[in-house]
This record gives structure tokens, C-alpha cells and sequence, in this order.
């Protein structure tokens, strides 16, 4: 895989039964692109490790006077000089692809599970450790991919210099053979400790970007409430402790890292004075000796990839392990059984067993519960996106359990937009370029959401100067718009999708009265024909609605129009008019004023 073909046609199924074994599914995955690193890397130090024999020959044909052995030691030293160069070019090449393609596949695996669990991942996952996972843990993980080659070179070169040592010159080989494993395992005993603290930096890391998350998300909220030096407070103790675990982190990596110069010197110096000693008494020569001693120090280089190697995998393990739970979830209890049926979209009406919601085909529903959360919860089953400790039985859409169809047609029949949709960052063209039916275009969708003031206000904030609020930008979860701006864009992009069901969660509560009349009106004309489902408790909404279920306690408890449930049930009225218990006491229903009440609403 190169990184001109990402992104991959399946990033595949991965093993996220813990970090560790992601890590080794994920090294399985990358197989080509690691022996080619390999490769490269191989004849990157071979070509190190053939310098010293050079310089030795060119030294000791300098000591003999031969001119021809001194231009064979030349000729040998241009050529591993180029094998350097063309090695370390192509290893830095395909390491780095290794990290971007390994990278790429953890990013589309993480897009995948948030699209699959939809809705039901913030609700099990922190939105800021998702965050956290895939941006700085997807980096680390490709890091251990993109180092893993280089270790594994090193070692080999590392195991072959010190051998061609032993056979070149066994007195002064066997000594670097037995001092070189000693160098690469002095630090094991300070790993453990060294992968804790990088751990708990990791761990304190991720609370501050949820935090920061979550606080972006609800400035607006906390500025209108005076919290933001609450949460300012509470986002620099945490950015402290994080600084604290990492100077605690990085004291002991860098321990680490003065063992890793000091032993080698250690060694250095034990090679330099007995091959001097060796040398002054005529056992070898002083080529021999240069050979020997420029091979000990470039062994240096390639020693420090194993240090390397246990940085990244002490970083990478915990974001292993982050990234294989939040892959390793389910969407639902039956997520196994789903499918069962072809990819057929069936058409009819929608009803939910679980509460006796039955939402007629080609119809405006409207949905009144007394309970928000238990809307949102609602409307989440009538998508088939219900929470995974639910056992209630699936919804039903024209007699099919929408359980039994596969995921992406169950999606394509039934549409719910949630009370708080989000605008990703684009144009508006981009925004409303989803799969859709092509019946409906984006200009009668905006139109029908009543989006002209949004428009305009696009048309005012463009930088590019053509006019065309199709293609001025929109900010990241369109905070540059309000409330019912964004509702109304969001609106929009769920007509043009023209689904058969369409499921709509509270579309128009941050609406102006005269806005979120027009706006059902224009509903209902657009979507004739089509089922929608509409949650609100809004009396101009409800009373343009061909039918209104009211849901108490969890099952439908009236059914019938607003005007009608308004004069006759007494619970009903109360949600829908906000009415106290006082107030429903002075008031029976059969009053004119009663009466007034409804014709009004």
C-alpha cells in the first residue's frame, strides 16, 4: 500500500481484544511494508557497518606503502557511501509510508465504528477521548509501526557486525560480542517503570483534552451562566498534573538515554585500551585496530534504536489499548444477528412495539412526551440505533424488523436527526452533498427550512467574493451561526436525503413562533407522500400534523389530533400548554376558557 492509494478499499477487521494484540494485528497488516523497511534498513547499516573495514584496509595500505590496496580500500568506501545514501533515503521513505498508511488505517477503522455505533458512541466513549484516539493516539500507534522496521534492521545488523567481528578478529571481537547484548538489555529493568509513568501521563493527557473538549463544546452555555474561570481553574490543575507526569515521564526516559551513552563508552574505552595493548605487542595490526574500534563506535547508531523501540511502544501500548476499546464495541446486542434478510428497503408504516408508536405511511406524525430524554431515546429506537442494554423488541417498518435488515439499508429507510445535529466544517455544497433519494434538490430544502437569513448571513461572511452562499464556508460545528440557524441548515441536508422515514428530534426549538410555523407548513408540503416523525411539544407544530401520539410513561397513552387532545386529555394538555396543577385544577377542560385555550393553539 502506498500513500497515493489511501484511502484502503476495507482497513479490515481488527483484533481489539487488547492493545498488544491490536498492535501485532495491525504489524500483520502493514507485513509488506515492514520487510520492504527491512530490506532498506539492512542494507542502510550494512552499508555503516562496511566504513570501518574500509578506513581499516585504506590505513593499514598506508602503513604498507600499497597503492593498490589503498585504492580497493577507497572503491570499497564509495561504494558502501552509496549504499548508505540510497538505503537511508528509501528506509526513511517506506518508514514513514508504513507510519501514514498504518495511521490511515486506525483513522478509517475509528470513522467506521463512530458511523456504525452512530449516536450510542458519546454515550459510552467520552467525546474527548475519542478525540484524543484519533488524533495523538493514532499517532503514536503509526510511530511503533514506522520504528518497528528500523529496530528490527538495526538488530540484524547489529547481530551480523558482531559476528563478521568474531571472524575477523577474535580477540577483540569476542570482547565487543559479549559487551554489545549487555548494552541493548542494560535498560529492560527500567522499562516497566519507565512504560508506567508514560502511562499515567497518557491517562492525565487524555482527562485534559475531554476536558478541553467538553468545555469548547459548552462555552456558549458557560459564558451565559459566569463558568468559564470555574472551568478555567479546573483546565489549568489538569494541564499541571499533565506537565508534572511528563517531566516525571521524561526523567526517566532520560536516564534511560544516558545509559544508553554511557555503557557504550564504557565499552569504547574497554576496546581502544586492549587493542592498544594488542597493538604494541604485534598481535595485531594497526588496521586491524582502527577497523575494530570505527566498527564499536558506528554500532553506536543503531544501538539507539533500541531505545527508540521501547519509547514507542511504551507510548503506544496505552494508545493501543484506548483505540482497541472503543473499536471493540458493539452497536447493540443483536449486532450479530443483523443482516439476516437481504438488502430490500421495505416501505409501510412505522411502529415500535415497545411503546404501540404507530407513525402511518405517507403521513406527518407528531410525538408528544412529557420527558425530553425519553424522546431522544425514542427516537434513537425508531432508527434502530437503540442503547445496547435495551431488550425491547425491534421496530417495525411495513411488517420488517428494521433489526433484521443490514445496517446501511436499515439507515437508508429510516433518517433521525437528534436535537443537537452537527455541521461538519465545508462549504455549504459540501454540507448538503449526502446520499439522497435526487428528488429533492437543495434549494427547495433550504427553502422548506426556511434558511434565506442563513444564506444571506453566508453570502456576508464569504471571503471569496462570487456571492454564492453554496460555496461559502461553514465553521467547525457551525458555531459562527445560532441556534436555529444551525437547526434549520441541519434541517436541510435531512430533507434532501428524502428518506422514507424521516425521524426529527425537537427540529425547531430554537426557532422563532412565525419561522417554526412556516417551517411545518413547508414539512408537511415537501415530504407528502413520505413518513416523518416529528418530536416536539410546540402547539404550531402539532397542529399542522395529520397525527399526534401522545407517549406517557412509555407507551402511547392518546392518539388523535392536537386540537382534539388538547379539550380531552388533560395530560396532554398539560405538556403542550405548560400548564401547573393549579392552574389544571381552576380550569377544568369543558370551560370556554378551555376551549379558547385550544381553538388558540
Amino acid at each position: 500500500m502506498q500513500i497515493r492509494d489511501l484511502p484502503y478499499p476495507d482497513p479490515g477487521i481488527p483484533d481489539a481484544r487488547s492493545g498488544p494484540r491490536f498492535l501485532l494485528w495491525l504489524g500483520r497488516n502493514q507485513l509488506g511494508g515492514q520487510l520492504k523497511a527491512l530490506a532498506w534498513g539492512l542494507l542502510h547499516h550494512l552499508g555503516i557497518a562496511g566504513l570501518p573495514l574500509g578506513a581499516g584496509l585504506a590505513v593499514q595500505a598506508v602503513v604498507d606503502r600499497s597503492g593498490g590496496r589503498l585504492a580497493l580500500a577507497g572503491g570499497l568506501i564509495a561504494l558502501f557511501g552509496a549504499a548508505i545514501t540510497v538505503g537511508d533515503t528509501m528506509l526513511h521513505r517506506s518508514a514513514v509510508t508504513n507510519w501514514i498508511t498504518a495511521a490511515a488505517r486506525v483513522q478509517q477503522l475509528l470513522a467506521r465504528k463512530t458511523a456504525d455505533l452512530g449516536s450510542a458512541l458519546t454515550r459510552r466513549v467520552a467525546a474527548g477521548e475519542v478525540v484524543a484516539v484519533s488524533t495523538g493516539d493514532v499517532e503514536k500507534i503509526g510511530w511503533f509501526v514506522e520504528a518497528l522496521s528500523r529496530f528490527l534492521a538495526a538488530a540484524i545488523a547489529i547481530v551480523l557486525i558482531c559476528f563478521g567481528l568474531v571472524l575477523y578478529l577474535p580477540s577483540l571481537g569476542i570482547l565487543v560480542a559479549l559487551g554489545v547484548p549487555v548494552l541493548a538489555l542494560a535498560v529492560l529493568p527500567l522499562l516497566p517503570r519507565a512504560t508506567q509513568r508514560a502511562d499515567i501521563q497518557r491517562e492525565k493527557a487524555g482527562k485534559a483534552t475531554e476536558l478541553a473538549s467538553d468545555t469548547v463544546a459548552g462555552l456558549r452555555v458557560l459564558r451565559g451562566i459566569g463558568g468559564e474561570e470555574l472551568f478555567l481553574g479546573r483546565y489549568r490543575a489538569a494541564s499541571q498534573e499533565v506537565r508534572e507526569a511528563a517531566v516525571r515521564s521524561a526523567r526517566m526516559w532520560s536516564l534511560i538515554s544516558a545509559i544508553q551513552v554511557l555503557l557504550p563508552g564504557v565499552l569504547l574505552i574497554s576496546v581502544v585500551w586492549y587493542g592498544a595493548r594488542l597493538a604494541l605487542d604485534g598481535r595485531i595490526g594497526v588496521g586491524a585496530l582502527v577497523t575494530v574500534y570505527s566498527a564499536v563506535t558506528l554500532l553506536l547508531f543503531p544501538l539507539r534504536h533500541f531505545e527508540e523501540i521501547a519509547m514507542a511502544y511504551s507510548f503506544s501500548r496505552p494508545s493501543a489499548k484506548r483505540a482497541a476499546r472503543v473499536l471493540s464495541l458493539e452497536r447493540t446486542s443483536y449486532e450479530e444477528e443483523r443482516g439476516s434478510l437481504d438488502d430490500a428497503r421495505p416501505t409501510g408504516d412505522l411502529y415500535d412495539p415497545a411503546t404501540g408508536l404507530l407513525a402511518p405511511s405517507g403521513l406527518l406524525t407528531a410525538v408528544v412526551c412529557g420527558d425530553p430524554d425519553a424522546a431522544g431515546r425514542l427516537a434513537e429506537r425508531l432508527g434502530g440505533h437503540a442503547a445496547e442494554e435495551e431488550k425491547s423488541p425491534s421496530v417495525l417498518l411495513g411488517g420488517v424488523a428494521l433489526d433484521d435488515l443490514p445496517l446501511g439499508a436499515a439507515r437508508a429507510c429510516v433518517l433521525v436527526q437528534d436535537k443537537d445535529p452537527v455541521l461538519l466544517s465545508g462549504t455549504l455544497a459540501e454540507l448538503l452533498d449526502v446520499p439522497a433519494s435526487g428528488a429533492v434538490d437543495p434549494g427547495k430544502a433550504l427553502a422548506a427550512a426556511q434558511c434565506g437569513d442563513v444564506l444571506d448571513a453566508l453570502v456576508q461572511a464569504s471571503v471569496d467574493g462570487t456571492g454564492d452562499p453554496m460555496r461559502s464556508r461553514i465553521t467547525e460545528r457551525g458555531r459562527s451561526l445560532s441556534g436555529g440557524q444551525r437547526q434549520r441548515l441541519a434541517l436541510a441536508r435531512s430533507l434532501v436525503t428524502d428518506p422514507e422515514v424521516l425521524v426529527l428530534d425537537e427540529p425547531t426549538s430554537a426557532v422563532d413562533s412565525h419561522t417554526e410555523a412556516r417551517i411545518a407548513q413547508s414539512v408537511k408540503e415537501l415530504r407528502a407522500g413520505r413518513t416523518t416523525v416529528v418530536f416536539a411539544s410546540s402547539p404550531l407544530l402539532l397542529d399542522r400534523a395529520d397525527r399526534v401520539v401522545f407517549v406517557h410513561e412509555g407507551e402511547v397513552a392518546a392518539v388523535g389530533v392536537h386540537r382534539e387532545l388538547v379539550l380531552r386529555d388533560a395530560c396532554y394538555r398539560a405538556v403542550v400548554t405548560r400548564e401547573s396543577d393549579q392552574e389544571e385544577l381552576m380550569a377544568p377542560a369543558s370551560s370556554p376558557a378551555r376551549e379558547e385555550i385550544g381553538e388558540s393553539a
